[in-house]
């Protein structure tokens, strides 16, 4: 798919998102595009490894002399990484340029705002209803445990500079970034977030990488072994972020783990015998530059597209280590590497390839089988069920997105012309019916009165959700869905939708943390009664339904903040007994004109 046509599906995607939302708001300001762009624009970085958890927050205002904006933000599990983002959004169907003065003055002015949080400034001049309110609270409070800060101006236009000089703010390094149309068609085209790593061995490790090079058997992979400096990984590491490791494995686990305070040590007392030590790291990369090593071996030079699909925790804790103890002498470390160079010409093929390297690879406990799960049987049953079943219409389908992109592929290969695109996109499946894996996951688990499991994030409550249906040992195997379960999926997938629309306009903040307490509150009260196969027909819920559910979307707000007794409600949300208060409060009697109750 050519740039120009990724912008007009990514500007088709963000305008049937804001028709959802005004169909369920009074205000027909609500909502602002440019919020609407930077959630879809974050929820891509996300998915790809490039940011954490994002929330939007629209925040705009004038604070003496400067201006202020704010379009959302992420903050790590740990509070130590925080990104955010200001949004330029102009609703462009053709590539139009933006100037660096325009980035750069919104990346200032986001700038700023991290500034006044940073003083503690800012939150006392805001109303505690503002969305940022709390957000500059945390800010205030722990900015001097931030490691990392960015800043990303996301915009639909194409930008000269795709980043500007880093910043200073109070001891802290900002670095300034640009996330245009044309960096995230980049982002997409590769179907995966690879395309921007590329790691120069001979500038970091002032050499080639001295390797035992085995050249492709076959059509699928070249293999090497080689041994990678410390000091060039933690610079891998501190450049790429995230980002280095493979999609479904981001996480970290805290220092505090017996693997990673073994590293730690190693590195503090016997840095010189950490390979000795420590398994080592597996690599996949796309292409390898392969050229003569000092002592005249093959070596490798470069790697374009790498990712470390088992070792994440061995990388991050160097990088960390070194970080807060910088008497860490990493000259003396080495880290042995195993590297998988790909030759697939088959993207699925490729990937599940990777999935499968991923699953053998990692023998410890930083990554579990249910974080490599796009190609498990549950999965591709429901793609297909997806495929093979029409809506009541006999027209529409609703898309299961099982590997990313995979939905924007789809319109790019059947919607040819103008005229098929159109109907693809308003007929068949329009974006609005597009379900991604962590979609149903968060879907079915707030229908399951576990929405503490969805305040976790997308990523962390998919691999609950994975690990409640992945049997154990000894276990009999999950039943696949069949037809009557998948219309049950897509009924709680409507209804949560719908909540959440509804949910949107009424609070300023947090409105997906109320959004899966109120799903939750709506199955403990009307589960066992309510009629899905009757939203199923009608791909919608009723007036009546709706009625009842704003209502209690206001008691649920104000349970959520009752029992959070001045924490932030996104963290309070995510324990079981936040849910053990909301469900055992006061609510408004059942409606008893609701079609959809047996």
């Amino acid at each position: 798919m050519e740039l120009e046509e990724f912008l007009k599906q990514t500007q088709a995607d963000v305008r049937t998102q804001i028709s959802e939302r005004l169909e369920t708001s009074d205000d027909q300001r609500y909502p602002y595009p440019e919020t609407v762009f930077a959630e879809v624009v974050m929820e891509h970085m996300a998915e790809v490894g490039m940011t954490y958890e994002p929330t939007t927050c629209h925040y705009s205002a004038k604070v003496g002399n400067a201006n202020l904006r704010l379009s959302g933000y992420s903050l790590s599990e740990d509070a130590e990484q925080l990104d955010l983002f200001v949004s330029l959004y102009e609703g462009v169907d053709q590539i139009t340029p933006v100037t660096d003065t325009e980035t750069k003055t919104a990346a200032e002015q986001c700038l700023r705002f991290l500034a006044k949080c940073a003083e503690g400034k800012l939150a006392r001049t805001m109303d505690e209803s503002n969305d940022a309110y709390e957000l500059a609270l945390t800010i205030e409070g722990g900015y001097p445990d931030l490691d990392e800060i960015r800043i990303y101006v996301v915009t639909d236009r194409q930008a000269k500079s795709k980043a500007f000089k880093p910043r200073d703010i109070s001891g802290k390094t900002i670095k300034l970034e640009v996330m245009d149309i044309e960096r995230l068609h980049r982002h997409w085209s590769e179907g995966k977030p690879r395309d921007e790593l590329i790691v120069n061995f001979e500038e970091l490790a002032g050499g080639p990488l001295p390797c035992v090079y085995v050249p492709a058997q076959d059509d699928d992979y070249d293999y090497a072994l080689t041994v990678i400096p410390g000091e060039a990984l933690r610079f891998v590491y501190e450049k790429y972020g995230a980002r280095l490791l493979e999609a479904n494995v981001r996480s970290f686990l805290s220092v505090t783990g017996k693997v990673n305070r073994g590293i730690r040590d190693t590195l503090k007392n016997s840095p010189s015998r950490f390979m000795a030590y420590n398994n080592g790291i597996v690599i996949v990369a796309d292409e390898a530059s392969i050229n003569r090593a000092v002592d005249g071996s093959p070596g490798i030079s470069s790697l374009k597209g790498m990712q470390i699909v088992n070792g994440g925790q061995t990388t991050a804790s160097i990088y960390f280590s070194k970080k807060k103890s910088p008497e860490i002498n990493l000259q003396l470390v080495r880290v042995p590497a195993k590297i998988i160079i790909l030759r697939s010409q088959d993207d699925a093929a490729e990937e599940a390839l990777i999935s499968d390297i991923s699953r053998y690879a990692n023998s410890q406990n930083a990554v579990r089988q249910s974080d490599l799960s796009a190609n498990k049987p549950y999965h591709v049953e429901i793609e297909k069920l997806a495929q093979g079943t029409y809506c009541p219409n006999g027209v529409g389908r609703w898309f299961y997105e099982r590997t990313a992109g995979s939905y924007k592929t789809l319109l790019a290969r059947e919607g040819t012309t103008p005229s098929k695109l159109k109907h693809l996109r308003t007929e068949v499946i329009p974006a609005a019916r597009k379900i991604t894996k962590t979609d149903l996951a968060k879907y079915l688990n707030a229908w399951n009165q576990k929405p503490y499991l969805v305040s976790l994030g997308a990523q962390k409550n998919f691999e609950r959700y994975m690990d409640e249906i992945t049997p154990s040992e000894g276990q009999s195997a999950t039943p696949l869905p069949d037809i009557t379960t998948f219309k049950e999926m897509i009924a709680k997938a409507i209804l949560f939708k719908k909540a959440h629309a509804l949910v949107r306009p009424m609070f300023p903040a947090f409105q997906a943390n109320v959004a899966a307490y109120l799903v939750s509150l709506t199955s403990q009260k009307l589960g066992n009664g309510i009629a899905l196969d009757q939203i199923w027909m009608q791909q919608d819920i009723s007036a009546a339904l709706k009625m009842q559910i704003a209502t209690w979307a206001s008691e649920v707000n104000d349970a959520l903040h009752r029992g959070s007794e001045g924490r932030m409600i996104s963290e309070w949300a995510k324990k079981p007994e936040c849910w053990e208060g909301v469900r055992s409060a006061s609510y408004s009697p059942i409606r008893d004109d609701i079609p959809e109750l047996n």
